[in-house]
């Protein structure tokens, strides 16, 4: 059930080309942000994340010197609201931020360079979730959280059908034609129609690049051997009717699971909790193992990112950046917030969570016949750090959304979507003064 809820190398020429890259300016530049705050200052953070302000708390009472000011900032409309902010000069110091979201603040020219300061913070984090905070080899903000991608399937139905967890791609679709041979109403896999996460994740696993810096331009790569050997899993998918359009909009679609109608799925982290409340029925009867992959000897999967983000306009960056690395990398912070009762879901960006994996397995959902705690483990180890989001990526992701609907409803081939999608990205970064090429 994957919902949406990554390393270029940049030369010099790259990053001395921002402005390029990003078409704007950042807020402010990191010789100022490399600069020692001194005295007592507070900062404004926004966050919508249960635990978070507790953490907060926690921190104001070890921290005197710099005191966050928490704001519950949840509601769908919370990035014009951030926008709105940034320009009339009374934004927050600190946001959280999916990375998309980070990326087209970035090129907006709405957040703040804290590369020099940001620099001393990087060593515990995983080099994709250190993309997310770095659109274009920047850094805008610290990571904060990621949903590294791995499986989860009806063992019972699994045995039932004769078939093993997928190890490849391949094996998914070898494995949903021969459970339809004996049950065309039963499904191997769940692709929504208004959720294109699946294509962003097999892309990412097959060491796509949609996005890439090559030198002072973006590379656009919707088109490339690995992506569209992506989309070909998709086409799979789609015309041989092997997967359900449960919709995540409806309160009953997990009951495509419980009731075993659909027997796999891939998932992270955050959603563990979830099925485990709302799968009555097959409690006990799931099993974990690694998400597939196109290349057994390279085995990548994917994470969408949570990120704290330094707006424009933050006086004291140095301090945001001390503030949100204690927050998303102290054994402190992440003790607490990788814990259940926290409700906070989040899983660490960092490179070793072997310490935050047992406590948020909920054991009564799996059978116990694998090793849960080691998948994850596994997953957050391999997630590509090639993938990288680029300027216009959340006005990508709406355009992607348009055309999926038609791709499940065998109105439109995932090639043509991907050529579309290619087209689409080059002239709207161009139309808006941000130099971008096809790739090849």
């Amino acid at each position: 059930m994957s919902k949406s809820r990554t390393s270029v190398f940049v030369p010099t020429a790259a990053a001395v080309s921002l402005c390029l890259l990003l078409s704007a300016c950042s807020g402010s530049d990191d010789g100022e942000a490399a600069a020692d705050t001194k005295g007592n200052v507070t900062l404004e953070f926004w966050s919508w994340t249960d635990g978070i302000e507790a953490q907060a708390d926690a921190w104001n009472k070890e921290h005197p010197e710099t005191q966050v000011k928490y704001v519950n900032a949840a509601g769908e409309t919370v990035y014009q609201k951030l926008r709105a902010a940034v320009n009339a000069g009374t934004a927050p110091c600190l946001s959280k931020m999916d990375g998309a979201n980070l990326a087209s603040f970035a090129a907006d020219g709405l957040l703040t360079d804290i590369t020099k300061t940001a620099a001393k913070y990087k060593a515990p984090y995983t080099s994709a979730a250190w993309n997310a905070v770095s659109p274009g080899g920047t850094t805008f903000g610290i990571p904060m959280g990621s949903s590294p991608l791995f499986t989860a399937y009806r063992a019972d139905l699994f045995a039932k059908y004769g078939i093993e967890a997928p190890k490849t791609w391949d094996d998914l679709i070898a494995a949903g034609k021969k459970v339809r041979q004996q049950d065309k109403n039963v499904k191997i896999y769940n692709m929504a129609g208004e959720d294109p996460s699946t294509l962003v994740d097999l892309s990412w696993e097959s060491g796509a690049q949609w996005y890439k810096v090559a030198g002072d331009h973006w590379e656009i790569g919707f088109t490339t051997p690995e992506a569209l050997r992506a989309g070909d899993v998709v086409q799979q998918l789609v015309d041989n009717d092997l997967a359900s359009g449960a919709s995540y909009a409806d309160p009953g679609v997990f009951k495509t699971w419980d009731l075993g109608k659909t027997i796999a799925m891939t998932t992270s982290t955050w959603q563990l909790p979830i099925y485990a409340t709302n799968f009555p029925k097959s409690e006990g009867k799931w099993q974990l193992a690694d998400s597939p992959v196109f290349d057994t000897a390279k085995p990548l999967t994917s994470s969408n990112f949570d990120t704290t983000a330094v707006l424009k306009g933050c006086k004291y960056p140095d301090r945001a950046a001390e503030f949100a690395a204690w927050l998303s990398s102290s054994k402190e912070s992440l003790t607490t917030l990788t814990d259940p009762a926290s409700k906070s879901g989040l899983f660490p960006a960092v490179k070793d969570v072997s310490p935050y994996v047992a406590k948020i397995i909920p054991t009564g959902m799996f059978n116990g016949k694998s090793d849960s705690a080691q998948v994850i483990t596994t997953a957050a180890s391999r997630v590509g750090d090639q993938w990288q989001y680029g300027p216009n990526y959340a006005g990508m992701y709406s355009e992607m959304q348009k055309q999926w609907g038609k791709v499940m409803k065998k109105e439109l081939k995932v090639k043509d979507m991907l050529a579309s999608l290619q087209k689409w990205t080059v002239d709207d970064l161009n139309r808006k003064g941000i130099k971008a090429e096809a790739a090849g």
